[in-house]
């Protein structure tokens, strides 16, 4: 009942700071002999009669002179709620604390994007309840027909990276709601085409290597490799879009009506971001690191390709980086901060090893400038990172990871 009261004289404070010059002095004095009133029983720890007896001397006042502030509508105190509610989670979210979903697989196996789970048989794929609950939780779900008779055939391009598939970019929805970008692949059944729509960060190609090359995993390579690896010892090719596409024959042949492929997406790690401790310290080697992309050069930045990126912090202004033998070096010494960098340095487990690419290639080094960062993917065989854009602007660092809180797995916890 004291609590009761406590929350009877707040609201009558609100009345009178907000109506005392509008009040007569009667009604002013009143109001102050009924407040103060209630406040000594407070004060003196009156029983639970006396203080029901205050309050309900107090309310009817209330009701007669607090004009637009008492009584409020249910309609004005929800409304009221819901927009101070949100005021904090966005005041939270800008400064303080920020959700974060991992798109690519570029931090695998530290942290994990989107990922497929392949069905190879119809008795397989998950039933109608299943798959509602996962479209419900991940977001989407393929199921893929035959058009025709025929065998299925897929269109790829083959670079120095590895063999990829082309696709258009196409608009769509998440959620069924949300407008967003999807990519569209185009396959072959024969002669027929069939089109598969999936998000835009998602690896297609790890898909499709699961679905018709599974003894083709290699831990230690991307997908594209492995088809690459395939590819190599076909022969067919057609010329098509402007430069020369081969075609990987996967061997398997359908009926028309027979599935083509079938996968689940399961949802990147989705974690909080710290975005408030950089602003006090400065960012050390081995953090997980969260940055905007507005600033960085080519097609992996600039201002109509802003979003957030997390790779791992391995140079800070003044360091010297180089990749021997898949082991990262920092100013001439295996680098350290971070379990990441000795796992690549092994190749232990699923961890691939530092690449030579671009900036890093052979032989070459990378300096880091007074006003800049270099971050890498732990997942070095297939991570646009810092060895193609370059130098994070410092202005551009927003913070680092700090809990994984969804998917409930083996990650789920404090972020590594």
């Amino acid at each position: 009942m004291r609590a009761n009261a406590r929350n009877w004289l707040e609201l009558a404070d609100k009345v009178w700071h907000y109506r005392r010059d509008q009040l007569s002095d009667a009604d002013a004095r009143e109001l102050r002999a009924r407040i103060e009133g209630l406040r000594q029983q407070v004060a003196a720890r009156a029983e639970a009669a006396k203080l029901k007896l205050g309050i309900e001397a107090l309310e009817p006042v209330l009701q007669r002179l607090g004009g637009k502030i008492y009584p409020k509508t249910a309609l004005v105190e929800n409304v009221e709620f819901f927009l101070i509610a949100a005021i904090v989670i966005i005041g939270i979210r800008t400064y303080f604390v920020q959700p974060f979903k991992i798109p690519t697989n570029s931090m695998w196996p530290s942290y994990y994007g989107m990922t497929p789970e392949v069905f190879h048989r119809p008795s397989e794929e998950s039933g109608f309840l299943t798959q509602a609950l996962s479209y419900v939780v991940y977001g989407t779900t393929t199921r893929v027909d035959a058009p025709d008779d025929g065998e299925i055939l897929i269109p790829v391009y083959l670079t120095i990276d590895g063999a990829f598939i082309p696709y258009n970019k196409v608009p769509g929805r998440s959620w069924l709601v949300f407008p967003t970008t999807l990519r569209e692949f185009t396959l072959l059944v024969g002669q027929q085409p069939v089109t598969v729509r999936v998000p835009a960060d998602f690896d297609f190609e790890w898909a499709v290597r699961d679905s018709f090359s599974p003894n083709a995993v290699s831990s230690h390579e991307p997908a594209r490799v492995d088809l690459a690896r395939l590819l190599a010892a076909q022969k067919e090719k057609i010329t098509a879009m402007g430069g020369q596409m081969q075609l990987l024959r996967t061997g398997k042949k359908v009926k028309k009506g027979e599935r083509v492929m079938a996968f689940d997406i399961a949802t990147g790690d989705q974690l909080f971001v710290d975005r408030m401790s950089y602003h006090f310290v400065r960012p050390s080697v081995g953090d997980g690191f969260v940055f905007n992309t507005k600033n960085l050069v080519g097609r992996f930045g600039g201002p109509e390709a802003e979003q957030y990126y997390i790779k791992r912090l391995v140079g800070v202004p003044g360091d010297t980086l180089e990749i021997k033998n898949f082991t990262l070096y920092r100013n001439g010494r295996p680098i350290e901060g971070a379990a990441a960098f000795a796992k690549n340095a092994r190749r232990e487990g699923d961890y691939v090893g530092y690449r030579n690419q671009r900036g890093l290639a052979v032989g070459q080094t990378m300096t880091v400038p007074p006003d800049g960062f270099l971050a890498l993917g732990d997942n070095s065989a297939n991570s646009a990172d810092g060895r193609y854009w370059g130098f994070v602007p410092a202005k551009d660092a927003v913070g680092r990871p700090l809990f994984i809180y969804f998917p409930f797995t083996r990650r789920w916890g404090p972020a590594r």
